[in-house]
């Protein structure tokens, strides 16, 4: 049986695709600055950010990696990495033999408070200076109908 391709539209395509270079541009430009001005990776940066915003500046490695999209082995590598340079620990789960906490040590807050402030002005300067209020509202409500969209998806 033949499958039907629904291709995109020109409009389809011309959209996807400036959406799509303006991801690389900004993440890669983003990303550069991130570590020629406060010598982190956008990786770490990710994995910092998240465990700084979490209780106890603890989340489970499993639910780490789901939140960041990263691979199960990628996380354990990286994680193991952030361990060597003192920026995590690793804390086994009590309760679960199995399960592990990735924990931000004082080394982590520290990276991660001296780099947040210059990333801010890195993302006000290549992004929201550019953009109006009326045209970020309405990319938020884009992007949170899409990620609800997703996430429903991955749901059992």
């Amino acid at each position: 049986m033949e499958e039907t391709v629904r291709w995109l539209t020109p409009q389809e395509q011309h959209a996807w695709r400036s959406f799509i270079r303006l991801h690389d541009r900004l993440w890669g430009r983003l990303s550069r600055r991130l570590q020629a001005e406060s010598h982190v990776s956008s990786a770490d940066f990710a994995v910092l950010v998240e465990l700084s915003e979490a209780p106890d500046g603890r989340r489970r490695i499993l639910e780490l990696a789901r939140v960041l999209e990263w691979e199960k082995s990628r996380m354990s590598h990286h994680i193991a990495r952030m361990v060597k340079r003192g920026l995590v620990v690793r804390d086994e789960c009590p309760d679960d033999g199995r399960g592990a906490f990735v924990v931000i040590t004082d080394a982590g807050r520290e990276m991660i408070e001296a780099a947040a402030p210059r990333h801010v002005e890195a993302v006000r300067e290549l992004f929201l200076d550019h953009v109006t209020p009326a045209e970020l509202r309405t990319l938020a409500r884009i992007s949170e109908h899409v990620v609800e969209k997703l996430d429903a998806e991955e749901a059992p």
